[in-house]
């Protein structure tokens, strides 16, 4: 089988996108999907994603880790799926689709793409740490010396121990820069790796600063290894609503590959 791809990335968080309108690509097939997702013997991607029809929406979006497995929701995947379906003139410049967690929506200008993320409540401060699900689970915690940090193994020992254990969680190291400024770096599950960014662990990190008081601006720059992405909020009374997600999404290049 030949298939047709696309690639994208959002700060360095890349995306192999496939037109699954006419329901081709086998979902089920977890070893084709991580192989497309190889960097060595694949195309290489952080995950795939497959842009099909909806009854009621514009599109819906279907979202693998780079492992094979279908995933909770990416926000910078949404941001690249969203400029995908421009490209295929399947929306101009604002959307509505439906991904894992539910409706999304989208504007696009040029390159820029803000997306617009579930609200959040439940926010667990444990000290040390603090943990939210902006369609994903997040795990948070400040560390002054950022820059050294090994992620990969750090960030494993969080994913898989306690209370995450086998479910497991999305970790999120945070240093502060300035009043609504923060840099992160972030393990994606799923991944099981750092990642140059991730937009819902980005979410995550804007809103937990906020909560915790070490901003009290509504609009927080985060600075990724892959480039600056923002998130806009409210404050509600369970948490947060009318969270935006802002950023670049571009288009890398067009190929085909054979499974």
């Amino acid at each position: 089988m030949m298939y047709t791809f696309y690639k994208y990335q959002g700060t360095g968080n890349d995306f192999i996108m496939i037109d699954n309108r006419q329901g081709i690509f086998n979902k089920n097939n977890t070893k084709l999907i991580s192989f497309l997702c190889d960097r060595r013997f694949g195309i290489g991607a952080d995950g795939l994603i497959l842009l099909e029809n909806h009854d009621t929406y514009d599109f819906k979006m279907i979202y693998f880790n780079s492992d094979g497995n279908e995933s909770s929701m990416c926000g910078n995947g949404g941001r690249c799926i969203a400029s995908f379906a421009q490209f295929l003139n399947v929306v101009e410049n604002k959307c509505t689709f439906e991904a894992i967690d539910g409706m999304h929506k989208a504007i696009l200008h040029d390159d820029q793409v803000s997306l617009l993320m579930q609200d959040v409540s439940g926010i667990e401060n444990h000290g040390s740490h603090l943990f939210l699900n902006t369609g994903s689970p997040h795990h948070v915690q400040l560390e002054s010396m950022l820059k050294d940090l090994d992620i990969k193994e750090e960030g494993a020992k969080i994913r898989y121990g306690k209370p995450y254990n086998e479910v497991g969680t999305n970790v999120n190291f945070v240093k502060k820069l300035s009043d609504n400024s923060f840099a992160i770096r972030t393990y994606e599950r799923g991944v099981e790796d750092e990642t140059l960014s991730c937009g819902t662990g980005v979410t995550a990190v804007a809103l937990a600063m906020n909560y915790i008081g070490e901003t009290e601006k509504n609009l927080v720059q985060l600075e990724t290894e892959g480039g600056r992405l923002e998130v806009a909020f409210k404050k509600s009374e369970n948490g947060f609503e009318d969270i935006w997600l802002k950023g670049p999404a571009k288009q890398v290049f067009k190929g085909e590959i054979e499974w």
